[in-house]
């Protein structure tokens, strides 16, 4: 788990076992495999069930993002965005993923963007100087080429 700002750290799947029932920090699982564990479902769940992809549930976020090698749709990332970058607030918050490399470090990424701690400009400079900040950023494919593509929607969330 390593700490990007005052309230932002991204870690792994570890790390959300070592942070889980800790009050004193919020967690988002930017993961399907925790969502699954959650929800209790293996087969994957119908896309008109309530919860389908996010379910705020106490101090955790619940995100049904998968790391496809193909570009993430908006229609599903969107939504799940823009939960994340509203729940964080003022608090302490982990976001973790598998490895903490991708989908947690791209959600940090954009936090630290809206809040004006790296460059707005554009995807790429905001993901240069993230990557200086955070040296284990390793964007997958689909996360990659969606926030290339949908970046100028994504800054304008509320964080």
């Amino acid at each position: 788990m390593k700490q990007i700002c005052d309230n932002i750290f991204i870690g792994n799947d570890c790390d959300c076992a070592h942070q889980f029932n800790n009050p004193e920090i919020s967690i988002i699982h930017a993961c399907k495999t925790c969502h699954q564990r959650t929800l209790m479902y293996r087969r994957p769940l119908p896309q008109d069930h309530p919860n389908y992809l996010i379910l705020q549930k106490d101090n955790h976020l619940y995100l049904n993002m998968v790391d496809a090698p193909i570009e993430f749709m908006p229609r599903f990332a969107h939504p799940m965005f823009a939960a994340a970058m509203e729940f964080i607030g003022n608090r302490p918050v982990l976001i973790h993923c598998n490895q903490g490399r991708s989908r947690s470090a791209s959600i940090a990424m954009l936090y630290m963007a809206i809040q004006n701690k790296i460059p707005q400009s554009s995807y790429a400079d905001a993901a240069r100087e993230f990557a200086l900040m955070y040296p284990e950023f390793g964007p997958g494919d689909g996360i990659r080429k969606y926030m290339q593509n949908n970046w100028d929607y994504l800054i304008r969330l509320k964080a």
